[in-house]
């Protein structure tokens, strides 16, 4: 059976900008994410700074724009001064977080050298769990200080003489959570997390700072967690938390494919929940979403075991998702969602970069290879420019446990007029029936585009490019031996009509998409 879907588009309907920050990524001290991940001196590749180079170089590929660091769970007992400095005296610690012990060989200004290899921004998350506002402005002097105070100098010492310039920055992870260390009532976090924004706002006006919305959306506290935080320090932050991990519970296909469900509705509640304090404070700014954990856990594959009892490994090998062309297509369509809802998400951050639930895999002292959810993150991030269209879609729907049905054509578009690139992504979250999708493209051939195109003649498109991240066995994954089991392919099934004469010309894009598929087309403006 085959499915019919229409997507409907105008150049000057538009919800906001695509922005870069949407692509970021998260490295934490967990499991081999920092070490045997992006940091491993011994390894064949690894440059003067013990940085894998072949782990960089994925990197760049992948198009990340920011990640966030050191923590999640991790940052709430660190202590970022054990970080610096000579590594033969950094002390040794527990890290309770994940029961395993942090040698520190790898701390902020190893972290700030990394980002300037990767040509990555990086967001900075500080300890309000167990320690505070005075830490908070420690290391923001370390870290952005000019020379001639105590902890600038100390920067300045172990090499580093020009401030790093951090602008993001986030007051504490998942405070909401009884898994944290510090975890403290709505109240009390909202207090010490405006108090300490506050502080650093004296430090440096210009700081982007992100206060911990909820953990899920899940959480008992969810809403009314939100309200607090924003009542006690609306003036004085930019952005509010979220995080969300999905999983295929218990064989629900259907209701995996359709997570961005979920993404939609939990981005919708923490937008409703900031306006109505918006609302009562008749403030004109309004707070942002810096969705800053995101990602899919793979259901099959081995994930490792989470240390326990008297064993505190250095580095253990856990949740190291294996990912299937499945986990692609929803990873495909959260990154849709976030798209979607660009005026509000202002920065988002996929968890995590390296081994831990990662796109990029590595073996210690051996390979790093793209896991299939690398794919169509780095095809977003390099094909999304310009504006994110309002995407109006007409599709049959599928029917779930969750949801009950959602429509099986799951899509967005950018537009970038100064280049003439339409990008459309679209998934079909069908698992059993094909799907036949029809655009329209009237809308972008009128006499406005093509006077705006560059004057004279009337604009129509050509194909750029068509791919395909499909497998007819959704559950295949990519591995150290055989790196490319799932990757994208062009899409046969494609074709683009144009009409001219003297009349405005006009063209029309019609695709079939196998189920359990993320595709991306991108057209080409003509004239």
């Amino acid at each position: 059976m085959t499915l019919h879907a229409a997507v409907h588009l105008h150049p000057r309907l538009a919800v906001g900008p695509v922005r870069r920050r949407t692509f970021g990524s998260f490295v934490e001290h967990m499991a081999r994410c920092v070490y045997t991940g992006i940091f491993e001196p011994d390894h064949p590749s690894a440059d003067a700074d013990g940085l894998r180079t072949d782990v960089l170089e994925l990197v760049r590929e992948l198009g990340v724009s920011s990640v966030r660091y050191p923590g999640g769970n991790f940052v709430s007992g660190y202590r970022w001064e054990d970080g610096v400095g000579p590594r033969e005296h950094r002390p040794v610690r527990r890290d309770l977080a994940w029961h395993s012990t942090e040698t520190n060989a790898f701390g902020l200004d190893e972290f700030m050298t990394w980002a300037d290899a990767a040509d990555v921004e990086p967001m900075y998350a500080v300890n309000l769990g167990t320690r505070g506002t005075q830490e908070a402005l420690d290391v923001l002097e370390y870290a952005n200080g000019s020379v001639g105070t105590d902890l600038a100098d100390h920067r300045a010492l172990n090499g580093h003489a020009e401030p790093y310039g951090i602008r993001m920055w986030c007051l504490g992870n998942e405070m909401d959570g009884p898994w944290q260390l510090g975890h403290v009532p709505a109240r009390d976090y909202a207090v010490l997390a405006a108090e300490t924004a506050r502080a650093m706002r004296r430090a440096d006006p210009d700081l982007e700072l992100v206060a911990c919305g909820s953990s899920h959306a899940g959480m008992p506290t969810f809403g009314a967690w939100e309200q607090a935080v924003l009542e006690a320090g609306y003036d004085a932050i930019d952005m509010l938390s979220a995080h969300v991990y999905y999983r295929e519970e218990d064989g629900d296909q259907a209701s995996y494919l359709a997570s961005a469900d979920d993404m939609d509705a939990y981005i919708d509640a923490v937008v409703a929940t900031s306006d109505h304090v918006r609302a009562l404070r008749g403030a004109d700014r309004r707070i942002m979403i810096s969705f800053d954990e995101w990602n899919v856990a793979a259901s099959r594959g081995d994930a490792g075991k989470e240390p326990s009892g008297s064993d505190w490994p250095v580095a253990p090998r856990f949740a190291e998702s294996t990912y299937s062309a499945q986990d692609a297509v929803v990873v495909g369509s959260l990154l849709i969602s976030l798209l979607r809802h660009t005026d509000r998400v202002a920065s988002a951050s996929q968890a995590q970069l390296v081994n831990v639930l990662a796109p990029i895999r590595t073996e210690v002292g051996g390979a790093a290879w793209r896991q299939s959810i690398f794919h169509p993150f780095a095809l977003t991030s390099r094909h999304a420019r310009g504006q994110v269209l309002v995407t109006g879609v007409d599709s049959p729907a599928v029917e779930n446990s969750r949801f009950g049905e959602s429509a099986a054509l799951y899509s967005v578009a950018t537009w970038d007029e100064e280049t003439g690139q339409l990008a459309v992504f679209a998934v079909n979250r069908s698992g059993a029936d094909a799907l036949e999708l029809d655009m329209d493209l009237a809308a972008f051939g009128d006499a406005d585009v093509g006077e705006r195109a560059g004057g004279g003649g009337h604009a129509g498109f050509e194909l750029a490019d068509a791919v395909l991240l499909h497998e007819d066995d959704p559950h295949r994954t990519n591995s150290a031996r055989r790196p490319d089991r799932v990757v994208p392919h062009p899409l046969q099934d494609v074709t683009l009509e144009n009409t001219g004469g003297d009349a405005p010309a006009s063209s029309r894009l019609t695709a079939t998409l196998p189920p359990i598929s993320w595709t991306m087309i991108r057209l080409q403006r003509t004239r």
